[in-house]
């Protein structure tokens, strides 16, 4: 491969597919040195390229047959569905092809696609969906957001091994402090879960600092703040229900008594500072042997844009081979 950043997008994943990742990797290949692979649907995909001068711009179309709907169980469309366009799209990067995919599909179906395809990195028991949630704290990592329901405390070490790589590497936070979720700064306080995940992370050598409450995440108490995705997911509807709630009430309040457009561009700062998940683009999928980034479903071309561009951090910044070099060594010590 050449030194030039190759990354896969799968072009029939998202709300707005197949016209909004064209655009996006439009946008990416004229910004910076990536070359693109489009993967989809070969004459879907010509027909939306056409729209644009692409003629002096390294994008590249890899054909697929269909894709993954979220509607469909994960691990059973990969086996019916092997021509996907989120499997072929990850196939690339485990074939070397690539050095990242990006889909605004299926969650479960890019989760399932970098697992079974790209594998786990060692010391991981299962990967996990995270990422900042809360404008105010825009480097905390929050993770799991949903993706492993049920969790045992050598899962949340890994959790917060993996955030604690991603906090330094990719946003440059000198040793990251951890925190777990729970409902009391005390550390008499939580569950059995929260309690026994404690003592591991106290053996891990890691910038441990205890229990964090729900409102630490504004003040950003921690760098990476572990909880199981049953907990995650519910705290990451919270805080997009009370943000979409907050503008809709300012929208209210301030209407007839500001001009229209001084109410759009206040609207636009107080979403644009919050909504911290489309300023990067999405997350990676974090635990797998790759790169694989997963976005909302409703992203803009901006948005993949913007996820090109955290490829590229992830793959400059080599995550995952000091993903690969740290997560064992911590978890070997912490079952000591």
């Amino acid at each position: 491969m050449s030194d030039q950043i190759t990354v896969a997008i799968d072009a029939m994943g998202g709300d707005n597919a197949p016209s909004a990742p064209v655009e996006g990797a439009v946008l990416a290949a004229q910004n910076g040195q990536t070359r693109i692979l489009l993967v989809g649907d070969q004459e879907l995909l010509e027909t939306e390229l056409e729209k644009y001068d692409t003629k002096e711009l390294p994008i590249s179309i890899i054909g697929s047959e269909g894709k993954i709907d979220d509607s469909e169980a994960p691990a059973l469309a990969l086996r019916q569905k092997p021509r996907a366009s989120i499997v072929v799209a990850t196939g690339l990067v485990k074939a070397g092809s690539a050095d990242a995919v990006i889909s605004m599909g299926s969650t479960g179906g890019t989760m399932a696609a970098a697992v079974v395809i790209l594998g786990i990195i060692k010391g991981i028991e299962r990967p996990a969906i995270g990422g900042p949630i809360v404008g105010a704290a825009p480097h905390q990592t929050i993770l799991d957001l949903g993706s492993n329901i049920d969790c045992k405390p050598s899962q949340l070490l890994g959790f917060g091994v993996l955030g604690s790589v991603f906090g330094n590497v990719l946003l440059k936070i000198d040793n990251p402090k951890i925190g777990i979720l729970s409902v009391g700064s005390e550390q008499s306080k939580g569950n059995a879960l929260t309690k026994e995940a404690s003592a591991l992370f106290s053996k891990s050598g890691l910038n441990f600092i205890g229990n964090v409450e729900g409102n630490d995440l504004v003040k950003g108490t921690a760098d990476v703040v572990v909880c199981d995705g049953f907990v995650g997911n519910v705290l990451l509807k919270l805080v997009e229900g009370i943000g979409t709630e907050l503008g809709l009430q300012l929208q209210s309040a301030l209407s007839g008594k500001m001009p229209p457009e001084v109410v759009e561009g206040i609207l636009h700062e107080l979403y644009s500072k919050n909504n911290v998940v489309d300023s990067r683009g999405g997350g990676p999928v974090f635990g797998v042997n790759g790169i694989s980034i997963v976005g909302h479903g409703s992203a803009s071309p901006t948005t993949f844009e913007r996820a090109v561009d955290l490829a590229k951090m992830c793959v400059e910044t080599r995550l995952i081979e000091e993903m690969n070099e740290q997560v064992p060594r911590v978890m070997a010590l912490a079952s000591e």
